[in-house]
């Protein structure tokens, strides 16, 4: 049986986790919580969970991810839920990021569904202060 885990990239599933979580900060997402989902999934090592505060926030998140990431060779395998911007999910192989409508967020309360899952202590320290203008 195949692996749908990326082996392309020669960045680790950690750092590729925390280059989502420094690009979701420049765009002031909210919330942000980051799951080590090694050890209870066979699909993903890493789970970015954060929130934005209207669908265009959301919308802004994922783009600025997706670039930034692309900048640096790293290509989601699927992007889904873009244009509604209520829960917008960026598969990156080893990395799964989910992007909420606050309201939605709570709807499906995913850090629940995991809390088998290890919390990751972020490292918050050279952060952006000003959003970029595409969030």
């Amino acid at each position: 049986m195949a692996t749908r885990k990326s082996t392309k990239n020669v960045i680790d599933a950690k750092t590729t986790a925390l280059l989502c979580v420094h690009q979701a900060l420049n765009c002031r997402a909210e919330e942000l919580v980051l799951l080590d989902v090694k050890a209870i999934s066979s699909f993903a090592d890493y789970f970015l969970i954060c929130s934005g505060r209207s669908s265009r926030q959301v919308q802004g998140i994922a783009d600025h991810v997706e670039e930034s990431l692309r900048a640096k060779g790293i290509r989601p395998l699927g992007v889904e839920g873009r244009q509604q911007g209520h829960w917008v999910l960026m598969d990156y192989g080893d990395v799964i990021v989910h992007i909420f409508y606050e309201p939605t967020r709570r709807v499906y309360d995913l850090e629940s569904l995991w809390s088998e899952a290890r919390l990751v202590d972020l490292p918050l320290e050279g952060v952006a202060e000003a959003a970029p203008a595409n969030c």
